[in-house]
Parts: C-alpha cells; structure tokens; sequence
C-alpha cells in the first residue's frame, strides 16, 4: 500500500506511524551493534511488542555478549517490490530480557526461530528514535539542462 505524497515524487518520509505500520507488517531485519570500533550486523526475525518495542530471540554467542557491552544498537527492516519499497530504521537500547514476567510477556508474542536451533534467550529494543522513507521506483529522470549548459 503505497502513502500518500506529492504528485510526481518518488521518496516519501515516512512519519512515526507509518513506520511502526511498516514493521508491524514485516518480520526480518537486521541489528547493527557496535563494540569498540568493530560494527556487527546480524539478520533477525522479530516482533513488534504491544508498547512498540521491538523483540527477538537469541542464543548465547556473539550478539547477546556484544549487547551486554554497548546497549545502543540499530535496527533496519525494509521491504521491496518490483515498483516500490521502504525502509524503517529504529535507534535504541537492547535489553536482555531477564524476569519471568517479561519473558512471559515476549513469549505471548509467537517469536519462533528461523531454524531449528535453539534461541531461549529474549532481546527487547526500547527505540529512542525512528524514521523511514518509502520509494517509488522508476526510470532515471531526465536532467534539465540550464542556461550556460551544452545545448541549453
């Protein structure tokens, strides 16, 4: 479903609502930790919580060992199709979910891993900012040549 924008213009910013829509519909996307000056992204299929966090699950390795280090992560889902797409970005701090209360919260989510491994541990990302774009795709727009130009 394409939002409504100025006639003619391929790229609309998305607002606050329209891009928890966009990832309240979509299922993967990918978290950005960094750890000193190394940057790690990591595919993840996650949930949108009732209070718009954003959950997902894990096993012990290397994303729940670098978000214990430095909370602040990133978090990008998109979506694309043969004539439009968008992309959501969220900022915000991972938290490993510890409590039985909000890990039975997480669970009433559904989340089930990709694969047939196991991923008993929660991260919940309480965003700070979000922002998204959604893109009309289209042919390369002709330049306008000016006064002073070749043959303008």
């Amino acid at each position: 479903m394409s939002p409504e924008r100025q006639k003619g213009e391929p790229v609309l910013v998305l607002d606050a609502e329209q891009a928890w829509n966009r990832l309240e519909g979509a299922r993967v996307g990918r978290l950005v930790l960094v750890v000193g000056s190394r940057a790690d992204i990591f595919p993840v299929n996650y949930a949108v919580a009732p209070d718009r966090t954003l959950i997902f699950r894990t096993a012990p390795g290397k994303k729940l060992a670098e978000l214990t280090v430095n909370d602040e992560v990133l978090f990008e889902a998109d979506q694309i199709s043969t004539d439009e797409g968008w992309s959501v970005i969220v900022r915000g701090h991972a938290h490993w979910l510890q409590g039985a209360a909000e890990i039975e919260q997480a669970e009433s989510l559904g989340l089930q891993p990709w694969v047939s491994t196991l991923k008993d541990y929660y991260v919940q990302i309480r965003p700070t900012e979000i922002s998204g774009r959604h893109f009309t795709f289209g042919p390369h727009p002709e330049r306008e040549l000016g006064e002073g130009s070749e043959g303008g």
